[in-house]
């Protein structure tokens, strides 16, 4: 198992955890960013990441897995891993006109046991969004891993959550900024970026 210092010391040699003035996909805003694409695209890495990951997902004693699903775009890289760590398949939910859903050619068996799998949680909203088509399309979450619980375990997924880092990391609504961070021009280097 990695601690969580090592964890976090695989983003900074990535060059993954940023400061400055970010916007989150939530909407709300951080002065520190950690930038998940920069820690998977290195293939050594993600093993390492993710066979610690699944370690902690095994531990949680949940059984059998059918599956792995990820929202995009964060989560298709570290689902796609996590699925090779776990030996199931991987698939990932795209937004189309405002919801997450399937595409591609991919189908959830009725009745399959998924594991749901995000990059960080930060409010839960899009892991949430993921686990409810899972249901819509007739799976059963059975847990849900990240590599970065950012919310410090408040995030409520409705499911177990296995965690890598888990530690909170400030964030705060448009309207409520302090001023050393409303001082800072913004930037939103996520999937959902700026236009």
């Amino acid at each position: 198992m990695l601690s969580q210092s090592e964890v976090l010391a695989e983003f900074a040699a990535a060059g993954a955890l940023l400061e400055g003035h970010f916007i989150l996909s939530s909407g709300l805003h951080s002065p520190r960013y950690l930038q998940c694409a920069r820690v998977l695209m290195d293939p050594a890495r993600a093993d390492r990441l993710c066979k610690a990951l699944a370690g902690k997902v095994r531990a949680l004693g949940i059984g059998k897995i059918d599956l792995v699903a990820s929202p995009a775009m964060g989560g298709v890289i570290v689902g796609y891993e996590m699925a090779r760590q776990l030996g199931v398949p991987s698939i990932f939910f795209e937004r189309a006109d405002g919801k997450l859903t399937l595409r591609r050619g991919f189908d959830i068996a009725k009745g399959a046991r998924v594991l749901m799998v995000e990059d960080i949680v930060t409010t839960g909203l899009s892991s949430r969004e993921c686990i409810e088509g899972i249901a819509g399309e007739g799976g059963v979450t059975v847990a849900a891993a990240c590599l970065i619980d950012r919310s410090n375990g408040k995030a409520d997924l409705g499911v177990p959550l296995a965690a890598l880092a888990q530690f909170e990391i400030p964030a705060y609504p448009a309207d409520a900024l302090p001023q050393s961070l409303a001082a800072i021009p913004a930037t939103k280097p996520g999937s959902r970026g700026l236009k």
